[in-house]
């Protein structure tokens, strides 16, 4: 994977102009949540709506943390590890819906204008995710945009899988088809029939078709939203989503 095949496919302005109309789809699905709906399942098993918000709150300040990293060269600060995520999870799911909305924008927003500040110069910085992998700070909006876009799935409100923009899902399939191929996934190749795009991952084997959601869902562990033509049981996919490979070192 390098940065000219990424970047190739939607400069900066384009990349930051999706996350944010990602971000104004959500707000338009949050724009009625009340207290009883935040407290409700959501699809992810033992997570509520408020779960899910909380989350998505957190990941947006972890978002800018490494953006403001990569722009200064400088820490802004500790670093929530994983067990301060989890605590963060717990204490802030069962807030009123008010202020999880508010946490959630407030956040995005600020991720945003942190990314609007970023020298042209600083993008290729690389910085490093939790989970230990590392990236150049432009994928960090590729990362927001998919938490954005797979979590608003999440919350049931009336978002599904077919409402995920076409380009978000041809670059969303792209990103894990390459990570799976280099896992040996036990299928030869998948088929996005709508999209009129086919991926290779083996000579021989099993195939998988479908509309391009509905695969991506598939791959992401959610609902898949349509049927997909297999003709043997699906592979359970591994856990999503999965870091980038080949990587970048």
């Amino acid at each position: 994977m390098t940065d000219t095949a990424y970047l190739g496919r939607a400069d900066l302005a384009d990349l930051l102009g999706a996350v944010r109309r990602s971000v104004a789809r959500l707000t338009a699905t949050l724009d009625k949540l009340n207290d009883t709906a935040a407290r409700e399942p959501s699809a992810l098993p033992g997570w509520s709506r408020g779960h899910v918000l909380t989350h998505l709150a957190s990941s947006a300040d972890v978002y800018r943390w490494l953006l403001t990293l990569a722009r200064t060269g400088v820490e802004p600060g500790p670093r929530a590890d994983g067990p301060a995520l989890e605590r963060a999870l717990r204490d802030g799911a069962g807030r009123d819906a008010a202020e999880l909305v508010a946490d959630v924008l407030d956040g995005m927003g600020r991720m945003l204008d942190e990314a609007e500040s970023m020298a042209a110069e600083r993008w290729p910085t690389m910085v490093t995710a939790l989970a230990g992998w590392r990236h150049p700070a432009w994928f960090v909006l590729h990362r927001a945009r998919r938490e954005l876009e797979t979590h608003h799935v999440d919350l049931s409100l009336g978002y599904t899988a077919a409402d995920w923009p076409e380009d978000y899902v041809g670059w969303a399939l792209d990103a894990t088809v390459a990570t799976l191929r280099a896992r040996d996934f036990p299928v030869s190749r998948i088929e996005a029939t709508d999209l009129d795009r086919i991926w290779t991952l083996a000579p021989t084997g099993p195939g998988v078709s479908g509309a391009g959601h509905a695969l991506l869902a598939w791959l992401a562990g959610r609902d898949t939203s349509g049927p997909l033509q297999a003709g043997h049981p699906l592979p359970t996919p591994p856990n999503w989503p999965l870091p980038p490979s080949p990587g970048w070192s």
